[in-house]
């Protein structure tokens, strides 16, 4: 089978991550590619190879809204096509190089690796939540695949092993927690976890008193191939949901891979070097370095094969590798 799905959209960067009057050069899927955005607004997603000798173009330079190849100087325009030659009027007809459908939606810029013609923004998922003045949009390189990740995330439970120095909950969700796993309109598979009458996280205790009770809930949505959403509520007990303890919370998770076994991890944090260095501590002190040791262990051999032990927990995840499966063999 396609060792990715290309029908999908994927997210490439945030916009804000694209210079302005230049351009972002980043392997997705394991191809290399430039992102840049035109004077009008526009945005362009072409490949990071000339045709001419193959030299990377992100080794050259901007020339209005073109990009000129550092080694001959062959300018290639937002369509791919070659709009200047040095060399002489005459432009190859096979001078251009590849582009893909690119979409700017909720901050973040989102490519269609596969057929043009069923790229359709409506389907790019849903994350208005991202607050312009609350998060601080992020990034970073994750050394393990795409699906090991997104299985960490749509089993919850790990909070309760790999994150308690950071936001662990304290057993709740084994003490009193109630798992419901759906799929929406959209496609979207859900992992609902419900504590209610739970012990308070202990970040929370000076909020609503020592030995006080509250209503928690993490719900995460995944939509194909790997955009997750991380929904999270504390209220106190007996309320209705309707006495926040803190205002609820949602957090992009955002995977696309850079290859097989290399991801780009995009997210959104608190501004400032504490909620930074907060997030790199849960993501790459306690994440990384388990799913690492798992795709070690499993030592390039498929998910299925190795016949993995499927726990209640697991539900959403493996519905989730399914409906991977099934895209994949509709692709291949």
């Amino acid at each position: 089978m396609p060792a990715f799905v290309r029908n999908a959209w994927y997210m490439a960067a945030w916009a804000d991550e694209v210079p302005q009057g230049g351009f972002l050069a980043r392997t997705l899927l394991d191809e290399p590619w430039l992102i840049l955005q035109g004077g009008d607004g526009r945005w362009a997603m072409m490949a990071d190879r000339c045709p001419h000798r193959f030299v990377p173009l992100s080794r050259g330079r901007r020339v209005g809204d073109g990009v000129a190849c550092g080694y001959h100087g062959l300018t290639f325009g937002m369509d791919g096509a070659c709009v200047f030659n040095p060399f002489g009027r005459e432009v190859p007809p096979e001078a251009r190089v590849a582009t893909l459908p690119l979409v700017e939606r909720h901050g973040g810029l989102w490519f269609w690796p596969g057929d043009a013609d069923r790229a359709d923004p409506a389907t790019i998922p849903d994350f208005g939540f991202i607050d312009d003045e609350r998060d601080c949009r992020d990034w970073l390189l994750m050394d393990v695949g795409y699906e090991l990740i997104a299985d960490n995330l749509l089993d919850l439970s790990h909070a309760e092993f790999l994150h308690v120095e950071t936001f662990g909950v304290n057993g709740s969700l084994f003490e009193c927690g109630r798992q419901t796993v759906e799929t929406d309109e959209t496609g979207a598979i859900w992992n609902k976890w419900d504590m209610d009458g739970s012990r308070a996280p202990d970040w929370s205790v000076p909020m609503v008193g020592e030995g006080a009770r509250v209503d928690q809930w993490l719900h995460i949505r995944w939509h194909a191939p790997a955009s997750l959403a991380l929904f999270i509520g504390l209220a106190r007990e007996g309320t209705g949901r309707a006495d926040m303890v803190v205002p609820p919370m949602a957090n992009p998770h955002i995977l696309t891979p850079k290859s097989a076994t290399e991801t780009h991890y995009f997210y959104t944090r608190g501004h400032g070097e504490e909620a930074a260095a907060m997030a790199r501590k849960v993501f790459l002190e306690e994440d990384e370095p388990m799913i690492r040791a798992q795709q070690q262990a499993m030592a390039g051999e498929d998910f299925w094969a190795l016949r993995p032990v499927i726990l209640p927990s697991d539900a959403a995840a493996i519905r989730a590798r399914r409906k991977l499966m099934q895209m994949r063999r509709e692709e291949g």
